[in-house]
């Protein structure tokens, strides 16, 4: 199972049309295959080729059949041309298609995810839902009490759909948590098919929801927003009941007792560059972030953040690098954020975590944070061919991190995890950090 995804929303739009091409012709509820079909592995092909802004050949290259190659190569070039407005080109493309050995469905499906698109091209305006449209009283979590821990499930970069995901999701449905938390991002590009699909359908079945209608809260990704948020801010209104349910996408959860509260933040709004990913640096709205700062002035427990981007990396680049070829580690905006609240909070925030990264990292104490997590390794496949733990080059400084290498799978990817955190009375929290080869943590802490 290979899955490979891009940080741009074309690309990423033109993946999940071939998937939708994939999935329909296989039986309901089955998992999304990844590049082992032909035409993801195509679209993946010629997505690659576009963020390397290199021209997509009329030869197939090697392993894929001439005649999938043609009609992914086509279905491209139709994207390209509604999304420009060239409708002399549509036409001439759909009479191409029509007369060609390609599937029917497949220039549907294209003209379909070009409606995600606005007029030149670029993704569609997202409806961000605003701090002063929702209610400054948190969601209500299960509290804990003596001899009755409270279990919260977190996992990241999870929403594929594969036959991976969902197994990671059934190992950790079995350590019973009262609440899920996503850390965001649904592949490829967040359409609404695809959060009922690889999102929601999966946890109600694993989950079985129409018994025990767990909790579940998703953070939104850079890739959930690929889509222009459709399918994301959809979703947040069928996930749960009215009681629980998440009405924007930053959230505060917060038991009865005010021993413990989860603060998602929204960092996936604003990575909306594709041909400078490495040196797009996310922030926060500021109504959002005063929204935060607020319930933090005005708790006395514990404060766990959440996030889809990372304050620092060891691992990958943020932002540009300066004069002199060197990298700063930590994203400013989030940096000046992360002071605020700081400075609002009652008692240290006890923990970070964040995803982004397809990697699980455990930090050192680092940029005024005790505890930054990276919990990114939900569901994507890393080649095991790629270094693991191995800092970028040109950082200022490496923040330090515990070199903890996930274990290889037969597949030859590194293996993908989730994290459970056993919250109880006395403010105690255990985080049990487990990956899919094992029933036992593979890392484990005091929070």
């Amino acid at each position: 199972m290979h899955l490979i995804t891009f940080r741009d929303h074309f690309s990423s739009l033109f993946q999940s049309a071939a998937t939708d091409l994939a999935r329909s012709k296989l039986a309901p509820g089955a998992a999304t295959p990844g590049t082992e079909d032909p035409h993801i592995d195509a679209a993946t092909r010629i997505a690659s080729l576009w963020n390397d802004r290199q021209p997509v050949p009329a030869m197939a290259p090697a392993g894929i059949a001439q005649d999938v190659w043609d009609c992914s190569k086509q279905g491209f070039e139709l994207m390209q041309a509604a999304a420009a407005g060239n409708t002399a080109q549509v036409t001439q493309l759909q009479q191409a298609d029509a007369f060609s050995a390609c599937d029917p469905n497949w220039v549907k499906d294209i003209l379909n995810y070009v409606t995600f698109l606005a007029k030149n091209g670029m993704r569609d305006a997202i409806p961000y839902i605003r701090a002063a449209k929702i209610s400054p009283v948190p969601i209500a979590m299960p509290a804990p009490v003596a001899g009755s821990p409270v279990k919260v499930g977190i996992i990241g970069d999870w929403g594929t759909g594969t036959q991976t995901a969902i197994n990671v999701l059934e190992q950790l449905a079995a350590h019973q948590p009262d609440v899920l938390i996503h850390l965001g991002d649904i592949y490829y590009s967040g359409t609404p098919t695809e959060c009922r699909d690889n999102f929601q359908a999966i946890i109600d079945r694993v989950f079985n929801r129409k018994v025990t209608p767990i909790p579940v809260f998703t953070l939104s990704g850079n890739h959930d927003m690929y889509s222009g948020g459709e399918g994301y801010y959809g979703l947040l209104q069928s996930l749960n009941p009215p009681q629980t349910r998440q009405t924007a996408s930053f959230f505060c959860l917060r038991d009865a007792a005010n021993i413990w509260q989860f603060i998602g933040m929204d960092t996936g709004l604003h990575d909306d560059d594709p041909f400078n990913v490495d040196t797009v640096l996310t922030y926060l709205e500021p109504d959002e972030e005063a929204w935060i700062v607020d319930r933090l002035a005005e708790f006395s427990g514990r404060t766990i953040l959440l996030s889809h981007h990372p304050l620092f990396s060891a691992l990958s680049q943020i932002g540009p690098r300066a004069a002199d070829g060197s990298l700063d580690p930590v994203n400013p905006n989030l940096a000046k954020s992360f002071a605020k609240f700081k400075a609002a909070a009652k008692q240290e925030i006890a923990a970070w975590f964040w995803g982004h990264e397809h990697a699980f990292t455990v930090y050192e104490t680092y940029a005024g944070l005790a505890r930054g997590r990276c919990l990114g390794n939900g569901a994507i496949p890393v080649p095991a061919s790629a270094a693991a733990n191995a800092p970028v080059a040109g950082l200022k400084a490496v923040p330090p991190f515990k070199n903890i290498v996930l274990p290889v799978t037969p597949a030859g990817v590194y293996a993908t995890g989730f994290a459970i955190l056993t919250l109880d009375a006395n403010a105690g929290c255990e985080a049990d950090y487990y990956q899919e080869l094992a029933v036992t943590p593979i890392y484990s802490e005091k929070i």
